[in-house]
């Protein structure tokens, strides 16, 4: 197994995805264990994440340093690569040219995270910090342009270091780096899947719940599908599953998820209409963290009134992915920078009744459609594009009222129908409309109009921590807005949106 120290990454579970991807087991730990609980791990390498700190900050994130003497391969990405320089004895200092973005990567030597790939390559980037003087026994082995020291190497303790960020996936090579840390370095054996991680989190979750009720919120997303199974075969009918219409719903969607959940998953499923209670509370709120806790506080609100009425009921099942949790608080105690809220996440009271159990907690999307895969799940619901947890609440700029509701609903599905039409539904992340807060003026029937502005948004990605614009063709653009604008009422103007994430993030909110 492979232990990953967390510094405070953005991409902590991003590179962890991408140790599971090679079929190696691989756990997160905090900056803080001990050596002794990690020799107790017994792992064959260590990796040591990035990190928004600086290594000469006062109180900047460190793992005892006597990880150095384990005598296993260690790879330091990034704040991990500064760390193990400051520690062993080089300099880092604050770059006089900071890196934010792709870089060309060239390779100075032979070195075997290298290998079969060339002298050059695309990497990315994010740094403001860079090594300036190397310990004993380190080699620079890679340099871009604004960095001299982008990778090190000390064959003799197998310590590597990369200033880039192998784990994403803007990186061209980084999984072959990564794979090479894995097989070639640590000789890893690949001997973890999806079937073991189901087993395994099948096990878990009977011996927490024992003979207890689970109360799951099942909206009919591939998120709440699979973590609803997951629960579903360890504690069988004692799994309480409610679908929650909260009114920010898109176009007939509970009416096909009514559908598609109650002949594809044999539950219990009970169907709560919260739709006033839900629009009373964001009257004239506009601000998106707080929609985000409105809603995240009346969904367990709803869901304690239901527990209430079902004799020991003690947990609520979540289907939270890692991308909810690592943009929502600092996960396993590292230090990372918190960019928004989520429903799963921020929304959560203090004190609740209802415990949680989120099987899916640790894993990506493209992780879990294949975990829905191996639990025999159809098709129709993993391959369902992610809808988040605030509904339309977050693609209504501004205040969320029933009119501006319903002419979202309709460009929405005007936006979906015509994608699936050009086949792309599948290949596509996410594609959807936003309602912005901007009028106007236009020409229809020869008649002065001054009406709302409708955006599309589609993405493109594997694991929604990096995405990028969709180059959607041209008429395909071109139909889906004369389409919105003629058959939709009080909308005269549709712009596409072309930010990548980062710089932006997939939701407008």
């Amino acid at each position: 197994m492979i232990v990953i120290i967390d510094f405070g990454s953005q991409f902590n579970q991003l590179i962890a995805r991408r140790v599971r991807e090679h079929n190696v087991y691989c756990q997160i730990e905090p900056a803080g264990i001990s050596i002794d609980r990690i020799k107790d791990l017994e792992p064959t390498g260590l990796i040591l994440s990035g990190g928004p700190a600086s290594v000469y900050e006062e109180n900047s994130p460190a793992v005892d340093p006597a990880v150095f003497e384990l005598g296993i391969p260690i790879l330091g990405i990034c704040y991990g690569m500064h760390y193990m320089v400051h520690q062993l004895g080089g300099k880092i200092k604050q770059a006089k040219k900071k890196e934010y973005g792709f870089a060309k990567l060239r390779v100075n030597e032979q070195d075997p995270l290298f290998k079969d790939m060339g002298s050059e390559f695309q990497c990315w980037m994010s740094h403001g910090d860079s090594a300036i003087e190397l310990p004993q026994g380190f080699e620079i082995t890679a340099s871009t342009d604004n960095c001299p020291i982008a990778a090190i190497s000390n064959y003799e303790k197998q310590f590597f270091g990369l200033q880039l960020h192998p784990e994403v996936e803007h990186s061209v090579t980084g999984s072959q780096m990564i794979n090479h840390f894995l097989m070639d370095i640590c000789k890893c054996k690949q001997d973890w899947s999806m079937q073991s991680f189901a087993k395994q989190t099948i096990t878990q979750i009977k011996e927490t719940v024992g003979s207890d009720k689970v109360i799951m919120g099942l909206s009919g997303g591939v998120d709440s599908s699979v973590a609803a199974t997951l629960i579903h075969k360890a504690v069988s009918k004692n799994l309480h599953c409610i679908f929650v219409d909260n009114g920010l719903l898109r176009k007939n969607e509970k009416e096909d998820l009514q559908v598609s959940l109650l002949d594809n998953l044999d539950m219990n499923i009970s169907f709560v209409d919260a739709t006033d209670l839900f629009l009373n509370a964001l009257k004239d709120i506009t601000d998106p963290e707080e929609k985000r806790k409105i809603i995240g506080r009346l969904f367990i609100e709803v869901f304690e009134a239901e527990a209430n009425k079902i004799e020991d009921a003690h947990y609520l099942g979540q289907g939270t992915l890692y991308p909810d949790i690592i943009e929502s608080k600092s996960a396993f105690g590292g230090p990372t920078d918190i960019i928004k809220s989520h429903h799963n996440v921020g929304g959560l009271p203090e004190k609740m009744k209802l415990k949680l159990i989120e099987p899916l907690q640790l894993l990506f999307k493209d992780e879990v459609r294949k975990l829905g895969t191996e639990l025999g799940i159809n098709d129709q619901l993993i391959w369902r594009q992610p809808f988040p947890g605030p509904g339309l609440a977050i693609r209504i700029m501004g205040a969320v009222t029933r009119e501006r509701l319903d002419v979202l609903r309709e460009a929405d599905a005007i936006l979906l129908e015509e994608i699936k039409a050009a086949g792309l539904y599948r290949e596509l992340w996410q594609s959807f409309a936003v309602l912005l807060p901007v009028k106007s003026v236009g020409v229809m029937g020869d008649k002065r109009t001054f009406a709302n502005c409708v955006a599309i948004r589609a993405v493109t990605s594997n694991d929604a921590m990096t995405a990028d614009w969709a180059k959607l063709p041209h008429d395909l653009l071109g139909k889906i807005s004369n389409r919105i604008i003629n058959e939709v009422d009080y909308i005269n103007r549709v712009v596409f949106d072309i930010t990548s994430k980062p710089p932006g993030t997939i939701e407008w909110e």
